[in-house]
């Protein structure tokens, strides 16, 4: 299965790839409206985070993992692994917000929605035909969408 893979050797720590997910994920589409309103008013918040220390900068976000400790820690069912895809899949219906998933993320990868009671997590922009939104706003190429 296809994953994104961070390359510190090239983030810049420009922050695009947030830009690029929140407008993916947004109603409007539109990254100025997407950042300024709908991040503010409806809490859009990116499924992907840089971390910078020092000089060294890197994108993470969820990396869909082969047995993923998230999904065993989920006591409501929200998340579960997609047998046919591969893919860790979120369902915010069933998400209680008791954030078991959180602590069992190894890489810090879930986040809680700043306004709901819910998490936020990658979801490859399984809308997109062409891939994570953030992988092609990525300018120096630091995110990769392979299999491995």
């Amino acid at each position: 299965m296809k994953r994104v893979y961070p390359d510190k050797e090239y983030c810049i720590g420009c922050h695009l790839c947030e830009l690029a997910c929140i407008t993916a994920h947004s109603e409007s589409k539109d990254l100025i409206l997407a950042y300024t309103k709908e991040r503010n008013e409806k809490g859009l918040s990116p499924c992907k985070r840089v971390f910078e220390k020092g000089d060294i900068c890197v994108a993470i976000s969820c990396r869909h993992c082969d047995e993923p400790s998230c999904v065993a820690a989920c006591i409501s069912g929200g998340l579960r692994k997609d047998p046919e895809t591969g893919q860790t899949v979120y369902d915010r219906d069933k998400c209680v917000g008791c954030w078991s998933c959180l602590m069992a993320c190894p890489y810090g990868a879930i986040r809680r929605h700043p306004v709901e009671n819910k998490i936020v997590k990658c979801d490859l922009c399984q809308d997109r035909e062409d891939g994570p939104a953030c992988v092609a706003a990525c300018p120096n190429q630091a995110l990769k969408y392979e299999e491995r």
